[in-house]
């Protein structure tokens, strides 16, 4: 099975306590649909969440947040090919994946392109505050490119899109937080996913970020419920 799940922000026993529950095995994947929390510290309090991880038999395929660091900067990660794609991953926690933007997955014969990052909204609040912010949270110039020639390999079709946010006019409103002036939030990865978006054919888009479970048109957002892949 391939499971889906909303940001976990390093909150590792609810993932454990659902492969328990479900009798996950080696043969399961379960897709973290970016702040999986496992990158956040980059010091041994991120250790001790993969030594918990390392408990499950199945593999996690973590797409990047807007509240982690990116593995290609941290030095402990190499680079391998899973399912077609490349993914960074540290020897010592082998079952462990973080795919790079743009990769395109075989995942039981159906496509699925990555495509991680996001804004903080709580940006200058982390700022002030002395929390960690990173700032190559949203995708770039270069992963933008990246990501769009993939796509045109494959004439604009995959079956699934796996994001952390979600195309501009597909953004849950009702999940913003209140008080917070949205001038100044910068939707520049939403808007230009809105453009991928209106030019890719797929059967399904799954995203997290915004902390609430909803459904927009083919567009699904998770957070702390699990959805099989293409059981929509």
């Amino acid at each position: 099975m391939i499971i889906l799940t909303g940001d976990t922000h390093g909150e590792m026993e609810r993932l454990l306590d659902f492969s328990d529950e479900i009798g996950l095995s080696q043969a399961d994947t379960i897709v973290i649909l970016g702040d999986a929390g496992i990158n956040y510290f980059c010091d041994e309090r991120d250790e001790y969440k993969k030594l918990l991880l390392q408990k499950m038999p199945s593999t996690l395929f973590c797409v990047h947040g807007n509240h982690e660091a990116r593995p290609d900067t941290i030095p402990t990660y190499e680079e391998m090919t899973w399912h077609g794609g490349r993914v960074m991953f540290e020897p010592t926690y082998p079952n462990i994946l973080f795919p790079l933007d743009g990769e395109i997955f075989d995942f039981n014969g159906k496509r699925a392109i990555v495509i991680g990052g996001a804004y903080s909204v709580d940006k200058y609040y982390r700022l002030h505050n002395g929390l960690n912010w990173f700032d190559d949270e949203q995708p770039d110039e270069r992963i933008k490119e990246h990501v769009e020639k993939q796509l045109e390999s494959v004439a604009w079709k995959v079956d699934y899109v796996l994001s952390h946010t979600v195309p501009f006019h597909m953004m849950p409103h009702h999940a913003f937080l209140p008080g917070l002036d949205q001038s100044l939030v910068d939707n520049s990865t939403e808007k230009w996913l809105q453009s991928i978006e209106e030019r890719l054919t797929y059967t399904a888009w799954y995203a997290g970020h915004f902390h609430v479970t909803d459904t927009i048109d083919r567009i699904h957002i998770l957070f702390e419920d699990y959805l099989e892949l293409g059981e929509d």
